[in-house]
């Protein structure tokens, strides 16, 4: 084990019994076909399930709506990339030469999504309860209040809440495809809303991305379903 895991291990305050998750944790698929992504899929369920808890503990006057709003804002891709640096994240990154040169430690998209392939790595390594409290000692210094309801909503969020609104089951969302060399890589992700039978794509730079663009796309459909 090197010294910036050592170092990041002290920053988590959480020794794992299983250092190769946090090694997988920290490298990207140009670095290896042992890389974060499935991780990364976990460690985004772990993420949104200890927010909601915080949530709904620290704002317990708000409706649902309001505090799914606030949560899509906690968990999106600048808050997580400001968490990652934090962190000090991109010094640990392990990336191939090409994404090194093009500077993907610096690329927010990677640090975010490292960053919850890291807190699904904890919770493979210890369980539920020690993600959790990384989650809340990542966000202890983060400003949560009702005011952040005002914050507008991203495609995401929007659908999810009008999907909630008429009592409906979340969206699924799934990569189906994936172009580009490593480190110039773009996510061809589906939308599918089982109940209305639709199904729509998006493509973003990151998986998260290709997630807002089919969930925008999803709600022009429903939209123009509306006006007919």
């Amino acid at each position: 084990m090197n010294e910036g895991l050592i170092a990041l291990q002290h920053r988590l305050q959480h020794e794992f019994s299983n250092i190769n998750l946090l090694t997988q944790a920290v490298t990207h698929r140009s670095f290896s076909i042992d890389h974060y992504e499935r991780l990364e899929f976990l460690g985004d369920s772990v993420l949104n399930l200890a927010v909601s808890d915080l949530l709904f503990a620290r704002l317990s006057a708000l409706p649902e709506g309001d505090l799914s709003r606030i949560r899509a804002n906690l968990v999106k891709q600048d808050t997580l990339h400001q968490l990652a640096v934090e962190l000090g994240l991109p010094e640990v990154l392990r990336l191939g030469e090409g994404e090194a040169r093009s500077g993907g430690q610096k690329r927010p998209s990677i640090l975010a999504d490292a960053l919850e392939a890291i807190i699904g790595a904890v919770y493979l390594d210890a369980g539920f309860a020690a993600a959790q409290s990384l989650v809340q000692r990542l966000f202890k210094a983060v400003e949560i209040n009702p005011t952040m309801e005002a914050i507008g909503k991203d495609p995401k969020t929007e659908l999810q809440e009008w999907l909630q609104g008429r009592k409906m089951n979340l969206p699924l969302y799934r990569v189906v495809g994936t172009q580009g060399a490593a480190h110039k890589q773009t996510f061809d992700v589906e939308c599918e809303i089982i109940e209305l039978n639709f199904s729509e794509r998006g493509i973003g730079g990151s998986r998260r991305a290709g997630e807002q663009a089919a969930a925008a796309a999803m709600l022009q459909t429903i939209k123009a379903k509306a006006t007919k």
